[in-house]
């Protein structure tokens, strides 16, 4: 038995110790994932629910702090992302297109997700159109989208070709977005703008 323990036990015990570290580390790991997860969360319902006027307005200023802090505490996670398309959002309602651009620009430039990304992407290209930029904005919608944003981009591209005058283009674009729908109201929408074009070459 000493034998066998002198060849064996010291093996034993270290493999047992590294095995105890991987566990007590995982777990610390995933408490520290759910502490800032929380935190997160926690940032971003304040920036939602504070940040109002008496008036039902922004505040701007507690937009831009709040925003700050997520960034700074939990940069690159979906929740300080979501914050940017916030800011965004309230730089849009106030004028401030360039802010607007810039935001939406970094989170499109490295996503959290894939849904983030072109929530960024879209949004950038109505504000670039908004800048009288819809050549630039169309740009940004070249190449494959997911088929959950499919319909949402190619009626995008239909309203930014309209913008320039190429019915034709935006009219085939309207047309793939309505294939990609399957919900009646929204296909009436689009059905809507199609109507529209008809009657201009009419």
């Amino acid at each position: 038995m000493k034998d066998w323990w002198d060849r064996n036990g010291k093996p034993l015990v270290t493999g047992g110790l590294l095995a105890l570290v991987v566990v007590f580390g995982w777990q610390a790991w995933q408490k520290y994932q759910t502490n800032q997860s929380q935190g997160a969360s926690n940032l971003y319902q304040a920036l939602l629910e504070t940040t109002l006027t008496p008036t039902g307005e922004p505040d701007a200023a507690k937009v831009a702090e709040l925003s700050g802090k997520l960034k700074n505490e939990f940069g690159g996670s979906a929740y300080a992302q979501y914050a940017s398309l916030f800011v965004a959002k309230v730089a849009v309602e106030s004028g401030k297109l360039d802010d607007a651009a810039a935001e939406l620009k970094l989170v499109m430039d490295k996503p959290a997700d894939a849904t983030l990304g072109e929530i960024a992407r879209q949004r950038l290209a109505r504000v670039l159109a908004a800048q009288k930029k819809v050549e630039e904005a169309l740009k940004l919608l070249e190449g494959d989208a997911d088929q959950a944003f499919l319909a949402s981009r190619e009626e995008l591209k239909g309203d930014l070709l309209v913008q320039l005058g190429r019915a034709g283009e935006a009219h085939a674009a309207y047309e793939k977005a309505k294939a990609a729908l399957s919900d009646d109201a929204a296909i009436g929408g689009l059905q809507l703008k199609l109507d529209d074009l008809a009657k201009g070459d009419a």
